[in-house]
């Protein structure tokens, strides 16, 4: 009788390592998030990341650092901070496959609220973690991103009042981002008191607008103003356009007009609002103006030109936020 046959060793796999920059601004939110950041390594660690960790030190070098991270290969850039630190993160990544995943811990986080993540507070510190953990092992997605003037943007590009606004307020003491909206608030009703709006050109889609204009903000999410508007209530992350709005005006009525308008909704039917879909765009005014790109100010001048680059973004976003996207994958 021959030898019982034995069975062969079962098969371990260990799926590779991905590996993960921590990548949080010191500045960002109304409360330092630096104590907090190792505590999100080992539930990271655990869901199979190997970790390193950096601290930006301007907006350039947030840009130069995500770009960096891409060149060497790391899998993915967890972005701590606030919708500034997001869309400079955003910039340093496009076109690559290194994925941006956002643990927001800013003064307004306008892009994971949206996505149903609560946001990084002293009182809250857990949410950190618990962000870190929805993203760790989450299905990569691609989105749009546009181009402003040759400035990536992943939220929105604004030319008027609203510019104008940021570019006074920021950057800004910690001090008043625990009075964010009433300070942006009082600053935007003081420049529009002296406000006259701009007589802007658009060209879109072979079309020619002309107008008087206070604000024109170019929107791939849903909201605007801090999160207050729902502006574009059927915005999706990856069908390729965005949405232009503008918003008719030269005085400090018009703002306060528009403003009621933009929170309860009735910008969608206004006479004084129009939202026009686009790929490409070209905004022109004979007076300079100013430009803010995801809630940051950058250089103004004469003349905007705003493309959309469809999917250009690889990104880790909640399984339950999969709405956003036209064509997830799954």
């Amino acid at each position: 009788m021959g030898s019982p046959k034995l069975a062969p060793p079962p098969i371990s796999y260990n799926p590779p390592m991905r590996k993960g920059l921590l990548l949080y601004n010191p500045a960002a939110g109304r409360f330092p998030v630096r104590r907090y950041v190792r505590g999100i390594i080992k539930p990271l660690q655990d869901a199979g990341w190997s970790i390193d960790i950096a601290e930006t030190l301007s907006g350039t070098h947030a840009v130069q650092t995500a770009h960096q991270a891409a060149g060497e290969k790391y899998d993915a850039v967890f972005a701590i901070g606030g919708d500034g630190t997001m869309g400079q993160v955003a910039s340093g990544l496009v076109h690559t496959e290194t994925a941006l995943a956002v643990l927001p811990a800013g003064t307004t986080n306008v892009w994971a609220l949206e996505q149903g993540q609560r946001p990084f507070s002293w009182w809250r510190p857990g949410n950190l973690r618990e962000n870190a953990r929805l993203l760790s092992n989450v299905e990569p997605q691609y989105v749009d991103v546009g181009v402003c003037n040759d400035h990536p943007f992943l939220l929105w590009a604004g030319i008027g009042l609203d510019a104008h606004t940021i570019n006074k307020i920021e950057p800004r003491p910690r001090l008043f981002k625990h009075i964010s909206v009433p300070h942006f608030f009082v600053t935007t009703v003081w420049e529009a008191t002296f406000w006259q709006g701009l007589d802007l050109r658009v060209r879109a889609e072979g079309n020619l607008i002309e107008g008087r204009i206070l604000v024109a903000v170019a929107s791939n999410i849903r909201h605007y103003a801090g999160g207050m508007s729902l502006i574009s209530p059927n915005a999706l992350l990856d069908d390729g356009e965005m949405e232009l709005w503008l918003l008719s005006g030269d005085n400090v009525a018009d703002a306060f007009r528009h403003f009621y308008e933009l929170v309860s909704g009735k910008h969608l039917s206004s006479d004084y609002a129009r939202c026009i879909p686009f790929k490409n765009v070209t905004i022109e005014s004979d007076a300079n103006f100013s430009i803010q790109v995801d809630g940051d100010p950058m250089l103004g001048g004469h003349k905007a030109e705003i493309q959309v680059r469809h999917r250009a973004l690889k990104v880790l976003m909640p399984e339950n936020a999969l709405y956003l996207l036209r064509n997830p994958r799954k």
